[in-house]
């Protein structure tokens, strides 16, 4: 028999356990030494390795996985095993199985193997593999559990979303718990807003509402029988795997519930039911931008004292060389189907856009959020993948083949695109979050420093994807709006990490020189910067050459309280919990801090509910997305400006320091302002942001109050728009139906009520059709925003802006007066200049029970078609009740005009 030499050992006592002792010893070591970097972060590592949690933090591409794969060997050595390496998702795997081969690295993917267990291979698996409530692991009080000593989490930011996931029970609307849940609080979420709840009860789209704190816990119990009947039902896995987890803590959980799904989770994981993860002797998380550390003390309970002390290398120079730039911060009046046919034509090898092909041509990888977002490339694009299909796309990339423009959905992390993969990447927006509960988390902390903070980390792990070592290069184009901001606002670019961010202030000098121009300055920019121009590499080795690392880990008071609250709570001590947290919350920004109160009320609710009521009256006083008291605000009387162009001019001085940020921040405004209906939220926000940016008193009143409509405008002191929006609307023939021309009635009605001193009234739809339905009565002087309304309206906004951005007229009240007029956007002319009054029923409406194939139904359509082509129709219906104190609109003096007139 021959001998296996790998079956020697010199012995458990002579061991190595330094991992750079490791590396070095390895018979096959896939490269000659260990980077710079990695030696310095695995030695810090080593010399702290008693502490549990520890925080590694290298720039993407400086070798994570090798550095987390040796940390795992060194711990196994010493015997601190089992170990394992965990990833967020199972593509990932197989590349840290790859990697561990090429080190020469024993690993399993059996949790139950014999190697696992003696600790002679480490464990590669995604992160629910452990934590999930059917961990083959064990959770608390079960007798037969797999240990676990030592865990890296690789990739920690995709992993805590990992976490929240797997605490979170989910059931699905149509399925008998979600109807029973609905029924129960029926009444407690139509006190809280009555459409919404309409919304919910028929099965329509709507806005996710929380279920009020005070209600769950008094009906917890019955909302535990509902759950226990189906909890242990692998049919719904969604509540099969979570329920173990909060069964103990359904009293304490917040439900989140839309048309699609009820959400029920803990305000933070409750990680200790899995003693394997929560028990381990070494935790370690690998991560290139975390911005926010905080998270890994609230969703992993992991110590802050050791997350605030991250490991890092000495120099952060360890990042391959990248040009950042934003087309539409160079010039907002670019058009992004431009930049799309850019990133195409290089793809084609025809980078000046002559039509020829004259240079290499480079693979092309873009990233975006969605498949809707997905198809404004398909004209462009020669892929689109996602998750479920990309690996073999992917693998001709990374193999050095020229595929052409590449399309991820929904993919900015955990996808290495070394080299020629990728040498150009286009970021074309960010995730918007989708579970229930981050969306009404997102709407309420929009505009926060946190909110800026995830969109800056989400962008920076996308913007990290062609660059896989120092010697890596890839251009970045930042596409939209949105994006373009984080680059021009200095609050923005502080929360990159220090690498990217000088890598941003270099390419930021080439902005300069070629702002206003077109999009042949930002080609000439490319060519230079992939030709790999001497001069160019040199400055940007010298930008990022002394870059250090930030030596801080950013957890925030509030983080640690969270933390300890909930810790404090779920051990039956709410008034501590209560007390901690609220101490904690007064040092963050109004917004963040209104949101908090709710989480402080609740608890507080536990040990006194009228306290917890004027807690969360002070909460919705900060923030209009927290949950309506049980007593509801009043809604106060609002008066619009005497001169409005005084008013915007001031607005606009307070919210802008350079031309650049306010065209990109009106474009923001205006993109947000869509017909999706997965994005109404955003629509109504956008809409309250216009009227502010033009000088009205913009208000939300059914957002704010409950009641009352989408949006209103006060333009003038007498003078309102009573605006609904129907956005969302995707009907095949959206005509404009009775409930919702009653919803615009109710809504007139709320403002009589509650302004009495307006004389003017407006009411508005913002709708895809124009025709009534024969059932509709629509209010006098009722006004529609179409889509090719909208789009006139965005024009003049534009052109607005752009105006105004000369020589930096906003901050002059005439100018901008000058402006608001001649663009048709002074409260006397908006309304009327960009929109048209409904028009009756299409006579089809108006035959009834005529058979269809016969001799007179044949001539009731021919009939029906000559009278529609002609613009023939029946007489409109009396339409609603006049409102006595409401003057006819459009006022004297304005320009009336059915199709909307002229556009200035």
């Amino acid at each position: 028999m021959p001998l296996d030499l790998k079956r020697i050992s010199a012995g458990q006592g002579d061991k190595l356990i330094d991992p750079r002792d490791i590396f070095n010893a390895l018979p096959n070591k896939p490269w000659p030494r260990l980077r710079l970097e990695q030696g310095e972060v695995l030695k810090a590592w080593f010399d702290r390795r008693p502490e549990r949690d520890l925080v590694i933090k290298q720039n993407t591409g400086g070798g994570k996985t090798a550095v987390g794969l040796l940390a795992a060997q060194s711990s196994l050595n010493e015997g601190v095993g089992p170990a394992a390496y965990l990833v967020p998702d199972t593509y990932l795997v197989q590349q840290v199985l790859d990697e561990a081969a090429r080190l020469g690295l024993a690993t399993t993917t059996d949790p139950r193997s014999a190697e696992y267990r003696s600790g002679a291979a480490i464990l590669v698996a995604t992160f629910h593999k452990v934590v999930n409530g059917r961990s083959s692991f064990g959770l608390v009080g079960q007798a037969r559990s797999i240990p676990l000593n030592t865990v890296v989490v690789d990739d920690a930011h995709a992993a805590l979303a990992a976490a929240t996931h797997q605490f979170t029970a989910t059931i699905p609307a149509g399925h008998v718990a979600y109807t029973r849940l609905l029924a129960l609080f029926r009444d407690d979420l139509t006190a809280q807003n009555y459409r919404n709840a309409m919304a919910l009860l028929e099965g329509d789209r709507s806005t996710p509402m929380r279920i009020p704190f005070w209600a769950w816990s008094m009906r917890h119990q019955e909302v535990t029988d509902i759950l226990r009947q189906y909890g242990d039902d692998d049919s719904l896995l969604s509540l099969f795997f979570p329920w173990p987890l909060i069964a103990d803590h359904v009293r304490l959980a917040m439900a989140t519930i839309s048309h699609r799904n009820i959400e029920i989770r803990t305000p933070c994981p409750p990680i200790d039911m899995i003693p394997a993860f929560a028990q381990a002797r070494r935790r370690i998380y690998l991560t290139a931008t975390l911005a926010d550390d905080g998270i890994l003390v609230t969703e992993l309970g992991a110590d802050p004292a050791s997350v605030r002390r991250p490991i890092t290398p000495g120099r952060a120079a360890d990042l391959g060389d990248r040009l950042i730039l934003a087309p539409l911060a160079l010039n907002p009046s670019l058009h992004e189907d431009a930049v799309r046919e850019l990133a195409r034509s290089f793809a084609d090898g025809d980078p000046d856009g002559d039509g020829r092909a004259e240079a290499e041509p480079v693979n092309v990888v873009v990233l975006v959020p969605s498949d809707r977002a997905a198809g404004a490339w398909s004209s462009y694009a020669d892929h689109t993948l996602h998750v479920t299909d990309m690996k073999p796309v992917i693998d001709r990339l990374v193999a050095g083949e020229h595929v052409g423009v590449v399309v991820l959905v929904n993919k900015y992390d955990g996808v290495d695109l070394p080299k020629s993969a990728c040498e150009l990447l286009v970021i074309d927006g960010v995730p918007t979050p989708l579970d229930t509960y981050e969306q009404r988390e997102a709407g309420a902390l929009a505009g926060s420093r946190t909110y800026r903070a995830r969109t800056v980390q989400r962008l920076e792990q996308g913007m990290g994807r062609g660059i896989r070592d120092a010697e890596d290069h890839c251009a970045v184009l930042l596409l939209g709006h949105d994006l373009a901001l984080s680059l021009v606002d200095p609050a923005d670019r502080d929360l990159f990490s220090p690498a990217t961010r000088a890598q941003i202030d270099l390419s930021q000098e080439i902005a300069e020189q070629i702002t206003g121009e077109g999009l042949d300055a930002v080609r000439q920019a490319l060519q230079v910067f992939l030709g790999r121009d001497a001069e160019w590499k040199a400055l940007s080795s010298r930008a990022t050459a002394s870059v250090e690392y930030d030596r801080d880990g950013h957890v925030s008071a509030v983080a640690v309280a969270r933390r300890k609250a909930w810790d404090l709570a779920a051990a039956g001590d709410p008034a501590g919990a209560f007390t901690l947290l609220r101490n904690a919350v007064d040092g963050v920004d109004a917004v963040e801090r209104g949101w908090r109160l709710e989480e402080v009320a609740a608890y507080q609710h536990e040990i006194s509910p009228d306290g917890a009521q004027a807690t969360l009256r002070a909460a919705r006083g900060m923030n209009r997305s927290v949950l309506m008291p049980a007593a509801p605000l009043q809604p106060k009387a609002v008066k619009g400006p005497a001169a409005q162009g005084e008013m915007a001019s001031a607005f606009l001085t307070e919210q802008f320091e350079n031309a650049t940020a306010l065209q990109l921040s009106v474009g923001a405004t205006l993109n947000d302002i869509a017909w999706d209906p997965d994005r109404t939220e955003a629509a109504e926000e956008g809409f309250r942001r216009l009227g502010e940016l033009l000088g009205f008193v913009s208000t939300r009143p059914e957002k704010e109050f409950g009641t009352g409509p989408d949006n209103h405008w006060a333009m003038s002191p007498t003078t309102h728009a009573v605006i609904e929006l129907k956005t969302g609307v995707t009907r095949p023939d959206p005509e404009l139906i009775k409930d919702e021309v009653n919803q615009l009635s109710g809504s007139l009605n709320w403002d009589i009520e509650h302004n009495p001193d307006a004389t003017v009234r407006v009411p508005v739809l913002v709708h895809p059709g124009v025709h009534e339905h024969r059932e509709a009565s629509p209010p006098p002087n009722t006004r529609v925003i179409t889509p090719e309304d909208l789009d006139r309206l965005k024009g003049s906004v534009r052109a607005f802006a752009q105006e105004i951005s000369l020589e930096q007229g906003w901050a002059r009240p005439a100018t901008v007066t000058a402006a608001l007029t001649k663009h048709n956007l002074i409260g006397s002319t908006i309304i009327q200049r960009h929109s048209r009054p409904p028009e009756p029923p299409l006579l089809k409406d108006s035959i009834r029970e005529l058979t269809p194939g016969t001799e007179s139904g044949q001539q009731a359509s021919q009939l029906i078609e000559a009278a529609n082509s002609s613009g023939s129709s029946r007489p409109s219906a009396v339409r609603g009740r006049a409102d006595p104190t409401t003057t006819a609109w459009p006022p004297s003096g304005s320009h009336p005009s059915s199709s909307g007139g002229a556009d200035g």
